[in-house]
Formats: structure tokens, sequence, C-alpha cells
């Protein structure tokens, strides 16, 4: 059976965010030490190995793992789910808004991987001015932020046929 175009992309999608997103962690986690840094742009930007257990912004952080572990698994569960139905709804045609959640898809499942393996997020990307600075983030982090962009621009942009 052929796949239809509209499954190979999202696949293709997901699958380049996965791999590069655990590419990269697995590169920052085995030459890194936890809160290690490397300047890469001078008061701007560094590679620096953390660790989140919480979401965005280390939401939940200081929670029980006993709460934050089910909560975050079944969290990303439901939200997997609900990106899998819109996917199913969103017409070949509409190709933005497919590429917008196949990155949000293709980030959650990311972040999943890492909290399953680690029970934590690696995050890596640290941006800064001066003092001021953007808490750290991450490939999958950034191809969810991407994604949300994308569908706010493509619903503005495609059709709507719902």
């Amino acid at each position: 059976m052929v796949m239809e175009k509209k499954t190979v992309l999202i696949c293709t999608i997901v699958g380049i965010i996965l791999v590069f997103d655990q590419a990269t962690k697995w590169l920052v986690a085995s030459t890194l030490r936890v809160h290690e840094s490397v300047t890469i742009i001078e008061s701007f930007f560094q590679l620096t190995h953390a660790r989140n257990p919480g979401a965005a912004f280390s939401l939940f952080a200081q929670a029980p793992a006993s709460f934050r572990q089910p909560f975050f698994f079944v969290t990303t569960l439901i939200a997997v789910g609900v990106l899998l139905v819109l996917l199913r709804r969103v017409e070949a045609s509409q190709t933005l808004t497919l590429v917008a959640i196949a990155g949000i898809l293709g980030g959650a499942l990311g972040n999943f991987i890492d909290r399953l393996l680690y029970g934590e997020v690696i995050d890596f990307l640290l941006v800064h001015w001066q003092q001021y600075y953007w808490p750290a983030f991450n490939v999958a982090d950034s191809c969810i932020t991407v994604g949300v962009v994308l569908l706010l621009f493509a619903s503005f942009r495609e059709p709507n046929d719902a």
C-alpha cells in the first residue's frame, strides 16, 4: 500500500525533528557536565547543559516526581492524541498547517522521550542579553514554538473547510 503524500510529509518532518533533537541532546549530555557552558556569542548565546524536570519555564519543576512524571506523561499523551486527530482532519492541500502541526508533534515527542529516559528534559540553548537570561531550551522546544507560530500564520492564510 502506498502512503499518501500527507502521511509521508508528516512522518518525514516528525522523524527529522526527533533525530535532530535527540542527537543534539546526546551530544550536549556526552560532552558537557550539567551546568557547564560554552560561550558561542559573548553576552548573547551559550550552549549550557541544563536539566529541566518541569515544563516550559520550569513549570512544576519543584513538584514531587510522584506527581510530575505521571502528570507530564498523561498530558503529553493527550496532546499527541489531539495533534493526531487534527492532522487527520487537515486537508493535504493545507501544507503550512500540516508542517506546523507536525513540528509541534515532533517537538512534543522529542521532550517526551527525554522524560521517559531521564525523568526530565535536556535543555542546552541559552540566549541572554548581558545579565537578562531567557530560560534554556532545546530543539524540541524550538520546533513547538515555530510550529505554533506557523499554525497561527496558517490560520489567517489557508482556507478552513470546517
